[in-house]
């Protein structure tokens, strides 16, 4: 079991507080594992049995309560008098009102209140609107490249690790699969998907042609890196057939965004300083995924995988991160760190060749400030451009 030393981490800082935490993250990604062994760490520093409750809402054995408030009065009735008590529920979003559950939870004095989400409805407005100043979510992602190598039991890795990590991705069970058979691994991904698609996005949103959503979802897959935008997306499904409308785009991608299959980047101009509402990025939450999506191996198109990887790393560092728009000159990331620095990101697979290097360069050239500047590549060296920093992939990932 692969230690998500990078969440526990969070998970201790918050112990105790009376916030109700939120483990949001697309299905499978590990979040009930997170919370086992946050569990027994909790076990492990003393904390009795009884003081710990633990309910998946998924397991039969927990889906005979009528009403939220016989699940409240459950779970109270068995509250221990002695101590704090910690109570962690697994996807939640499976029981019928359970922002009035954890509502109602929250209020106990003695109750520190974990909870799984696989679904955006978790972070909605009206949930937002109940649980005002009393949440506090923590974003889950499949395994980062440091936790794949961990997974894979890899002490020294090499470039060519970072590309099979590209190529298959970081679900956890899907990793297990990959060992036995490709195929095996490949109708995990396959299942995943669809149990997304059945349990998260349909009982929920009305999709009203599922073979132009389909379509959609790989269309995104294929355009991680490019900037795309609704009316775009439209034009080129009149000439599939699909007919769609940009408006009927917008909200497919809105929900794809809210399962976690997809994560938006905005684009921000930095001459203006202002937020730029279209031509931004849509980044796919495995790339695994994007491989089993469309059929095929991914190695014509690493770039803007490796682009994808970069996206995720820097939000699990704690950024906030933008695509950057500077005159005629896209900046691939504009990142904010938790203490307000800013720094600036190109990624690109070599700056050998010199087109690509006069390319990845004059971006940076254009720009009249002294933020920290750097380029993402997989080669080996890392030489420095008139205080641009180039790094090598695998090296910056591993970094803490």
């Amino acid at each position: 079991m692969v230690k998500r030393e990078t969440y526990l981490a969070q998970l201790r800082q918050l112990k105790d507080i009376q916030l109700i935490k939120v483990i949001a993250g697309v299905r499978r990604c590990g979040k009930s594992t997170l919370l086992e062994q946050f569990r027994n760490e909790l076990s492990a520093s003393g904390v009795s049995a009884k003081n710990i409750q633990h309910f998946n809402l998924e397991d039969p054995e927990n889906t005979d309560f009528e009403h939220w408030k016989d699940f409240y009065y459950h779970i109270k009735n068995k509250l221990s008098d002695e101590g704090m008590n910690y109570i962690f529920l697994d996807e939640i979003q499976m029981l019928d009102n359970f922002e009035r559950l954890l509502d109602g939870l929250h209020i106990l004095k003695n109750v520190d209140l974990y909870a799984t989400g696989s679904n955006a409805y978790l972070l909605s407005s009206e949930l937002a609107t109940i649980l005002t100043g009393r949440a506090i979510t923590i974003e889950i992602y499949p395994f980062s490249f440091a936790e794949y190598l961990n997974f894979q039991q890899i002490e020294k890795p090499t470039d060519a690790d970072l590309i099979n990590y590209m190529q298959i991705g970081g679900f956890p069970q899907a990793l297990e699969l990959h060992k036995i058979s490709n195929s095996a691994y490949e109708n995990y991904l396959k299942g995943l998907y669809t149990t997304i698609l059945e349990k998260d996005i349909k009982p929920r949103n009305a999709i009203y042609n599922d073979v132009a959503f389909d379509n959609l979802t790989r269309f995104l897959s294929d355009s991680v890196g490019s900037p795309v935008s609704a009316s775009s997306i439209a034009d080129y499904f009149i000439h599939t057939k699909d007919n769609i409308d940009d408006k009927t785009v917008s909200r497919y991608i809105s929900i794809l965004n809210q399962s976690y299959l997809f994560y938006h980047a905005f684009r921000f101009d930095l001459k203006g300083k202002k937020m730029l509402k279209t031509q931004g990025k849509e980044y796919i939450v495995d790339t695994g995924f994007r491989n089993v999506l469309l059929g095929r191996e991914q190695l014509a198109d690493l770039s803007h995988i490796l682009e994808n990887i970069v996206y995720f790393e820097l939000l699990r560092r704690g950024n906030s991160v933008w695509i950057g728009k500077n005159l005629n000159h896209e900046i691939d990331f504009v990142t904010k760190d938790t203490n307000g620095y800013q720094h600036y990101y190109q990624v690109c697979l070599t700056m050998r060749d010199e087109a690509t290097r006069e390319r990845e360069l004059s971006a940076f050239e254009k720009m009249r400030n002294h933020h920290p500047k750097t380029i993402i590549a997989l080669d080996t060296e890392e030489p420095t451009y008139n205080g641009i920093v180039q790094r090598n992939a695998t090296k910056w990932l591993l970094e803490k």
